[in-house]
């Protein structure tokens, strides 16, 4: 049976990588072709004692207070493949196998982590420690594509804020993670962590010699001792697009920025912007983190498939913020086959408006895609310019709150 559809890549410089004093971060969603990915924003909330709250597939108690979060997801689920939060914390996901088991229950997704994340912590660090945390409580499992044909993962991720940057690659409940301080770093569908690790879980090395994965003696490699016997295509593929994506950083290392970054996962000879018969790029995000702090953040995603054919909108957290419904997907409530029984029996039509303009505009004729190509430029270098003279002090970071719905509505009127 052919490998399910299923990739990704995230990447992430600091400073000296990056040309200016910020910290870019970049993550390209590679999930089954026909799968929407909205963008949605929640704001932050209060929650009273004993309160819960219902992920993709299990309820869990409720944080006291949720921060503001931005989500690029798939339509059909509750967590995010990628996002941010108020605090300047940008993490994305990775589908990666260990030998480990993965289990057959249904429990918290590695999407459901992402999002969890973003809204209980205000660093890269504290991201982390949730993750690990709610790992221990309720493990990872459950299925990962609406499909009634059962495929889950383990997860990797890749944490960053205006400082620093982590990478923490599970496996079940077990975890090492790498801080990254300076410098370019990118991740795919593999483990990566090999000795230079900074945290691990306490019973990690324990578990490794136990199953005679790990002799005790000498160092430990997390890589070594956790990658499976006989990986699936999926993951021996993700080495290609791991060293393509390692060497795009590395020939920009010491230059990146935001434009870099879009560029490097609209690279199709790499394979890290996707665009096959079962899967694509669905959703693709970047993120400047300044390293000062009186500085905003600013998030661009796209909303719809394929980075190359797509535009970069910034997102730049509020006060007066409100969702774009624009780019939100249509609900069902409690008739959604993600949430009947037996699950995904049924498909529904989960096309956002942004999304069913960009189709329509591609498919309409063969000089479409170059008109798109020249359109996304135009778009793009006016956002970047208000970015660019924000970022000098020219203009106000609030008069671009409503910057990302302006870009939506301009590019779904130019698409009509």
């Amino acid at each position: 049976m052919a490998e399910p559809p299923q990739s990704c890549d995230c990447f992430v410089s600091l400073p000296p990588g990056s040309k200016y004093d910020h910290v870019i971060f970049g993550k390209n969603s590679d999930r089954p072709r026909d799968e929407v990915q909205e963008v949605v924003y929640y704001p932050a909330a209060s929650h009273g004692p004993g309160a819960t709250v219902e992920c993709t597939y299990i309820s869990i108690p409720q944080a006291e207070h949720t921060n503001a979060v931005v989500l690029s997801r798939p339509a059909w689920l509750w967590g995010a493949e990628m996002g941010a939060n108020e605090h300047g914390v940008c993490i994305g996901n990775e589908a990666v196998w260990t030998r480990e088991p993965v289990s057959p229950e249904e429990a918290l997704l590695g999407m459901d982590l992402v999002r969890l994340a973003l809204e209980r912590a205000d660093s890269a660090w504290a991201a982390l420690s949730v993750i690990t945390d709610l790992l221990e409580q309720h493990g990872q499992g459950g299925a990962c594509r609406e499909d009634p044909e059962h495929f889950s993962y383990h997860n990797t991720f890749l944490l960053a804020d205006r400082e620093e940057a982590w990478v923490l690659e599970t496996a079940g409940k077990l975890w090492a993670a790498q801080k990254i301080t300076e410098g370019v770093k990118n991740i795919s569908n593999q483990l990566t962590i090999g000795t230079e690790i900074s945290a691990e879980h306490p019973e990690l090395r324990s578990v490794a010699q136990s199953q005679g994965w790990w002799s005790g003696e000498g160092e430990f490699s997390f890589t070594a001792a956790f990658s499976p016997d006989n990986p699936p295509a999926r993951m021996e593929l993700a080495k290609q697009r791991y060293k393509g994506g390692t060497a795009l950083l590395q020939e920009h290392d010491g230059s990146v920025t935001a434009e870099v970054m879009m560029n490097i996962l609209r690279d199709k000879p790499s394979g890290i912007c996707m665009d096959s018969e079962g899967f694509r790029t669905t959703g693709s995000m970047v993120s400047i983190l300044p390293r000062d702090a009186t500085m905003p953040c600013i998030h661009f995603f796209t909303a719809t498939p394929d980075p190359s054919r797509s535009v970069f909108k910034p997102f730049i957290f509020s006060e007066s913020m409100s969702p774009v419904t624009l780019v939100m997907s249509p609900q069902y409530g409690p008739d959604d086959p993600v949430r009947t029984q037996p699950r995904f029996q049924n498909k529904v039509d989960r096309k956002h408006e942004l999304y069913k303009a960009h189709q329509a505009a591609l498919e309409a004729s063969p000089d479409a895609g170059a008109s798109l190509q020249e359109t996304m430029r135009f778009l793009e270098s006016q956002c970047l310019q208000e970015i660019e003279a924000m970022l000098r002090g020219e203009v106000e970071g609030q008069e671009l709150g409503d910057l990302f719905f302006d870009c939506v509505d301009t590019e779904i009127k130019f698409y009509q």
